[in-house]
């Protein structure tokens, strides 16, 4: 028998684990770095143990789209502190965007990043190469390299790649690697100057708008090249319904397409934003309520894969310059899960599981990767939170480099206490 070096008994927490269909009172064992058993009681002298009771006990989350701003701007944010905020609000394995300075789109930058991330060592810190070098658009990256190196996905995430011509010799050449490229879905020439959603709203703010359209239009042509190549696209941050109309009856054919939305495009509206206050400023725009009412019934009914926060930090004089010159987006991987399950589960409009399930499994799943289960034998990524404990959000508080939020001062009720990434406690309340 094997040495144990170390071992975590976790007692008498509600388990959900969607991917094995668990949600019942149960106990976790941990040994070394893997989950050693799931049962409703365990009797074994751990060398570490925590009391559960009254908390919910899921695998570690998973998020596929964050921005950690290494290399080039670690003023923003670094993967040290990307890592601790990913920690601190439950996340154990999450992917990095490419648009950085350099541009990750080549394999050099790649294995760079991965020997980074393991220096790091808190969280499991995916890479994600560049579609086109440069993200320019005009000639692909280096993407069979970028692959064999370990990158997750490819993205020119940040940029709308304009010619159809060079998305579908992409997507030609990466079938054969059944890899997933995501896409940031808005024609240019509709959103250029935009800042908030084109609406009535920003006609009486007098903010230049985006409108939902560029995000339909674009989704709807790489639905088509999707189905005429046969590969593999995923629709970053969807925040249109009438996106999540195309990408179900896309879905429908039999089409290879998958999404994503986040915590903000569910539950924030484009009536909040203020002109004096940039924190709301996002890419694609807050919109309106009939918006996020139906990328949650895309959620729901599985249109829309998974959760992710877009966690995209910034220097605060940034976000302090006019709301028109802000740069979009802000730190979301802190305040994601409880702005969920305060405005989605409390409320009663999506269960607990559904919810874990697509910021777990199903991200898992459909990136490939070995994550997001309790099963035995699997990687012990754990994360623990007291669905009842109400809280006020202090972005001063972050572990971010970003000390702001459209979430600050709001009272959340859940919040993460324990996370767990290979069998070792890297955030505690």
């Amino acid at each position: 028998m094997a040495k144990i070096n170390h071992s975590l008994l976790i007692k008498n927490g509600r388990v959900v684990d969607p991917a094995n269909g668990i949600d019942q009172i149960s106990d976790v064992l941990i040994v070394d770095d893997h989950i050693a058993a799931v049962a409703p009681s365990i009797d074994f002298q751990a060398h570490e143990t925590i009391d559960a009771t009254g908390q919910i006990v899921v695998p570690g989350l998973i998020d596929m789209h964050v921005h950690f701003r290494e290399p080039g701007q670690e003023y923003k944010e670094d993967f040290e502190s990307g890592a601790r905020a990913a920690a601190a609000g439950g996340f154990t394995t999450v992917a990095t965007m490419p648009n950085t300075k350099p541009v990750v789109d080549n394999p050099y930058l790649v294995e760079a990043m991965i020997d980074r991330a393991a220096e790091v060592g808190l969280i499991n810190i995916k890479i994600i190469g560049a579609l086109t070098k440069g993200q320019q658009g005009e000639q692909l990256a280096e993407l069979a390299q970028m692959d064999e190196v370990g990158a997750v996905a490819f993205s020119d995430d940040g940029h709308f790649v304009d010619s159809a011509k060079m998305f579908l010799n992409a997507l030609d050449y990466l079938k054969p690697l059944d890899k997933i490229v995501i896409c940031h879905e808005e024609e240019t020439t509709l959103v250029k100057g935009g800042s908030m959603n084109e609406s009535l709203n920003s006609a009486r703010l007098g903010l230049k708008g985006r409108p939902a359209i560029a995000e339909d239009i674009a989704i709807a042509r790489d639905c088509l090249l999707a189905d005429y190549a046969g590969a593999r696209v995923h629709f970053a941050h969807v925040s249109s319904a009438r996106s999540v109309d195309i990408i179900r009856a896309t879905k429908m054919r039999g089409v290879r397409v998958s999404a994503e939305c986040t915590p903000q495009h569910l539950t924030l509206t484009d009536d909040i934003v203020d002109p004096s206050d940039a924190t709301t400023k996002i890419n694609p725009p807050l919109r309106t309520q009939e918006d996020c009412d139906a990328l949650l019934a895309g959620l729901i009914d599985g249109t829309i894969n998974c959760i992710v926060t877009d966690h995209s930090p910034h220097a605060i004089y940034e976000k302090e310059l006019p709301y028109d010159q802000a740069p979009s987006g802000f730190p979301g991987l802190e305040t994601s899960l409880a702005v969920l399950l305060t405005e989605l589960v409390s409320t009663g409009r999506m269960t607990l599981v559904n919810l874990i399930e697509k910021m777990t499994w199903a991200p898992a799943e459909l990136f490939g990767l070995d994550a997001g289960t309790l099963s035995v034998g699997s990687k012990a990524d754990v994360a623990i939170f007291d669905p009842a404990l109400e809280w006020t959000v202090d972005a001063k508080k972050f572990y971010s480099k970003a000390k702001f939020s459209p979430f600050d001062g709001k009272k959340l009720t859940g919040r993460v206490t324990h996370t767990i990434c290979g069998g070792k406690l890297v955030y505690k309340l």
